[in-house]
């Protein structure tokens, strides 16, 4: 339920964005409206904001501020290779300072080695690369409206193709590990 409530202003982007006649200033609008409504009511219901969440609303108001008051698009158009890149770089520089970041978001679920852990952390790079370069090849190379739906849906069946993927590799690898790497049974 909570991954729904997540993807309501992207939802509402789309839908702003069909119900207007592809106008993308009204889509973008309520797009940061939708992100101030989600930030808020996850600080109003949990006391924080995750990192995610935070780092994405702040990218959304600063490109969708530029892109309604310059009236370009290209700014708002920017926004997912931002984010993306900015993420490669993030878990690329936590390689500097170990614990990785991938270890640090997911090391209570799960055990791995220090060779898995790595080759996780750089499959992550590798998809936020990918991720943010395709952004920009079809917000450059195809009209606005293909944007908009690769945007509201592409990206997000991309991520969701990659995490399943993502956790068959991992239940994969916690087979493979020791029987002393494994957790502990609780019974």
């Amino acid at each position: 339920m909570q991954i729904l409530f997540d993807l309501l202003p992207v939802i509402a982007f789309y839908a702003a964005y069909k119900l207007t006649g592809d106008n993308i200033y009204v889509a973008t609008g309520v797009l940061m409206v939708g992100m101030v409504i989600l930030a808020t009511t996850s600080w109003i219901r949990h006391r924080k904001v995750s990192p995610l969440l935070l780092s994405s609303t702040a990218l959304v108001l600063v490109f969708g501020s530029l892109t309604l008051l310059i009236h370009d698009s290209v700014f708002i158009r920017w926004k997912p290779t931002i984010l993306n890149w900015l993420f490669a770089t993030l878990f690329v520089l936590s390689h500097l300072k170990p614990p990785i970041l991938v270890q640090r978001l997911m090391g209570e679920a799960i055990q791995l080695d220090q060779r898995s852990w790595n080759q996780l952390s750089l499959m992550w790079i590798v998809f936020f690369i990918i991720a943010g370069t395709l952004n920009l090849y079809v917000a450059f190379n195809f009209p606005e409206s293909t944007w908009v739906t690769f945007k509201s849906f592409g990206l997000m069946g991309l991520s969701v193709v990659f995490v399943v993927l993502q956790g068959i590799w991992l239940s994969r690898r916690a087979e493979q590990q020791p029987a002393d790497q494994q957790p502990a049974d609780p019974q």
